[in-house]
């Protein structure tokens, strides 16, 4: 097992150049935000556009799009019931699908469009409901898609993978996720106070950052939408996906020296900062 460190920023966060425009930082779709959960994916939306995202677009129940304009401008929005959803998902890099979705019979449909219509040259995170609706029905997993990542945290992988939390060691996390994705193209991002990451290719990693302040709805919907606007302009390499792993924390422990408790919404505030640091050292 190897441990996260510093490193990984200053190798995946590049300075930009001067002749690049927003298509050249990826198209990312974000899907979630029942009636109920419109800050979900509010929130992983700002994880994606503060992380670098160059084209955003936000899918979810008409009832957050005030709120999701008035918070985030740059995100394009679209009515999740819209007959050109499905259109939309086929032309986007990433799709990050699950924060505040739900489980009811739309988000059951929209699980079932975004199986059909993602294909191997696109990556999709599936976080929270997503996850949920899988461990109900293991046919909703977007097999097509060229990288999978899930974002669970340890009762969500205990749903999916039926895997009890003490008992989710490192052999019964990859027996599985074989079971899951027998093509292998599955990275597993598990969260908890030392969040691990497992990657295709049979690597496991661990992330030392991380403070209680953290422990705060919200937090595992902002990083999605971080590993989403990395993967999106990045690459949908492993090293990406664990640089999105360590600035959230990297952010969240920063917040902590002077904060009780740590918000999402400022993790994702203080992204552009750390990332400018990063892509100049």
């Amino acid at each position: 097992m190897e441990e996260i460190s510093e490193a990984i920023l200053k190798k995946v966060i590049k300075k930009r150049p001067s002749n690049s425009h927003k298509g050249d930082y990826g198209r990312i779709l974000l899907i979630g935000g029942s009636d109920r959960y419109g800050g979900a994916i509010i929130m992983a939306t700002e994880g994606a556009l503060n992380a670098g995202g160059g084209l955003v677009a936000t899918a979810t129940h008409s009832i957050n799009l005030a709120a999701l304009h008035s918070r985030d401008p740059e995100a394009m929005y679209i009515d999740w019931n819209d007959n050109s959803l499905g259109e939309l998902i086929k032309k986007m890099d990433v799709v990050v699908c699950g924060p505040g979705l739900g489980n009811s019979q739309t988000a059951k449909k929209i699980m079932v469009l975004l199986r059909r219509c993602v294909n191997q040259q696109q990556s999709v995170i599936l976080d929270a409901s997503a996850l949920d609706l899988i461990a109900e029905d293991h046919t909703l997993l977007p097999l097509n898609a060229g990288h999978i990542i899930m974002t669970p945290h340890q009762m969500e992988w205990q749903r999916v993978s039926q895997i009890r939390i003490p008992f989710q060691n490192d052999s019964a996390n990859w027996n599985a996720m074989n079971n899951l994705v027998p093509k292998k193209n599955l990275t597993l991002v598990l969260k908890s106070n030392h969040t691990k990451v497992y990657s295709e290719n049979g690597d496991v990693f661990v992330n030392p950052l991380g403070n209680p302040g953290m422990a705060t709805g919200g937090s595992g919907d902002t990083l999605a939408g971080i590993i989403g606007g990395f993967v999106g302009q990045f690459s949908n390499k492993i090293e990406t996906i664990l640089a999105g792993v360590y600035i959230h924390s990297l952010a969240g422990d920063e917040l902590y020296k002077n904060n009780y408790v740590v918000k999402p919404t400022e993790i994702s505030k203080l992204l552009p900062k750390i990332m400018k640091k990063y892509s100049e050292s």
